[in-house]
């Protein structure tokens, strides 16, 4: 369902007050299925919120809510009858316009996934509010040209590695880039680190810690570069999540999960307008990280130092070109 940009902001216009008596003042606006979803305010702040309410669910004490600058989520019992009710609220810092259009985005959600049950339903609140507070924390507005290139690269392995006979399901658990993994595909019990570049000669690639290209804690690891160009005839960033999102029309949990993978990664549908330039995958080289790869790691530097940014040439560095099914079938994951 398409909610109207101000339907919330009129809802809490509505239910606005003031009282020094600590409660909520809600309103019901859908049913997704087994829960209920309501438009709300927390008083005595008077803070804008959205309220869900589980009848047969219930949260660990100690689940870690999503907390951001912005907003919060809490446990809340608004009518006193004991259901399990959580409120995304917004907070001072937080701004009312893109509060309300996080809550129309999680409302939205939830509404979409209408017949899953209580607990996937929480999942899939909790998997949103989360995606949205990573979004947050790394500007909540348009790509950097660095970024989406970035991004592009790791839309490019992700469809790669389905077509390659992953399953769906596994191919976004594995995509772990989006919520600032040291890797950013987690295959088995190894990874693989994506970089991608606009150059014709050379291929520099930024790491980004000491940690990106260690080995010493998921092994084996393997480095992709995907090589772009700028053509007419290429697709935008808009397109290349399309493409994603056409192998997963058959898989509504794996979908929802790319979703906030985006989300987290920092790309919001709003925003699509703002891509506008278009790119070729020339191709992707994969290569194995092995000892004589060149990269600084916490093993080869002197005690004491501890972070590093550097740049190395992919182009240079020894090894063999392994591709995307061979890096699969040593990772397991084939």
């Amino acid at each position: 369902m398409v909610r109207q940009n101000n339907e919330f902001i009129l809802a809490w216009g509505s239910l606005s007050g003031s009282t020094e008596k600590a409660g909520w003042r809600s309103i019901p606006i859908s049913a997704a299925g087994p829960i209920l979803i309501h438009v709300g305010r927390r008083f005595p702040g008077n803070e804008e919120a959205l309220l869900v309410a589980f009848a047969n669910t219930t949260i660990p004490a100690d689940e870690k809510l999503p907390d951001a600058q912005g907003f919060w989520v809490e446990r809340a019992d608004p009518n006193g009858e004991g259901k399990t009710w959580l409120a995304l609220t917004r907070k001072a810092a937080g701004g009312l316009e893109i509060f309300s259009t996080m809550a129309r985005d999680v409302a939205g959600a939830l509404e979409a996934e209408h017949v899953a049950d209580e607990p996937r339903l929480l999942r899939v609140l909790l998997g949103r509010v989360r995606a949205w507070q990573e979004f947050m924390r790394k500007g909540g507005r348009v790509l950097s040209p660095e970024a989406e290139i970035g991004l592009i690269g790791e839309l490019t392995f992700l469809r790669a590695i389905m077509q390659a006979g992953v399953s769906p399901p596994l191919a976004m658990e594995a995509w772990v880039g989006p919520y600032d993994a040291e890797q950013d595909f987690a295959l088995g019990a190894g990874a693989v680190e994506v970089k991608a570049t606009m150059s014709s000669y050379g291929f520099t690639a930024k790491i980004a810690s000491l940690e990106q290209l260690d080995d010493s804690v998921r092994k084996p690891l393997f480095m992709a570069g995907a090589r772009l160009s700028e053509r007419e005839s290429g697709r935008s960033l808009p397109d290349f999540a399309s493409s994603v999102r056409e192998m997963l029309d058959d898989e509504p949990g794996a979908a929802a999960m790319f979703s906030d993978r985006l989300l987290a990664a920092g790309y919001h549908g709003e925003y699509v307008d703002h891509y506008k330039r278009r790119f070729s995958v020339e191709g992707i080289r994969v290569m194995e990280v092995r000892e004589n790869f060149p990269r600084i790691v916490p093993g080869n530097v002197p005690a004491g130092i501890r972070k590093v940014i550097y740049e190395i040439d992919f182009d240079r560095a020894p090894g063999v070109d392994v591709g995307v099914m061979g890096a699969l079938r040593k990772l397991g994951a084939l």
